[in-house]
């Protein structure tokens, strides 16, 4: 029997793949993709993966990502690749990669600093100081925090 996964090819679209393993729908819920949408979505979880062990791939038929929902995938999901389907050929694969400086995706986790103030209309601005592990500062305050400032992503 052939041991290769069996999903159908989507005709337009985009496939997020190399997700590292349980984030898929994390990456979903980023989206915005409750399944209600009526779009075909194709979701493969813990596959065996020669470079990660196992991973997980969403595959979206339809849909073409915005830079800022790429940037917000290269935080969760930093080994992921984005493949743009057209016409069932893949036409443009390329890496996420962790901008260097995160705007108004993160909020800074220092409940006093300014970004945080409902009465100061400032975009929060976060610098990437380490990819490996993930460490940001925030560009108002100092305050540096590392992953556990991603579960905002996820809870939007």
């Amino acid at each position: 029997m052939e041991d290769r996964l069996i999903v159908r090819k989507i005709k337009d679209g985009t496939v997020i793949d190399h997700i590292p393993a349980g984030r898929a729908l994390d990456v979903l819920k980023i989206l915005g993709i409750s399944g209600k949408e009526g779009m075909t979505v194709a979701l493969v979880m813990n596959v065996e993966s020669r470079k990660l062990g196992r991973k997980d791939i969403v595959k979206i038929e339809n849909r073409f990502l915005k830079p800022e929902e790429v940037d917000k995938i290269a935080l969760i999901a930093p080994t992921a690749t984005i493949n743009i389907v057209r016409d069932y050929e893949v036409v443009e694969k390329r890496r996420v990669v962790v901008p260097d400086e995160i705007v108004g995706i993160l909020k800074c986790v220092n409940p006093l600093c300014i970004s945080n103030s409902p009465r100061e209309p400032v975009v929060p601005r976060i610098a990437v100081v380490s990819r490996q592990p993930l460490k940001l500062r925030c560009t108002y305050c100092d305050e540096e925090f590392g992953e556990e400032a991603l579960s905002q992503l996820v809870s939007q």
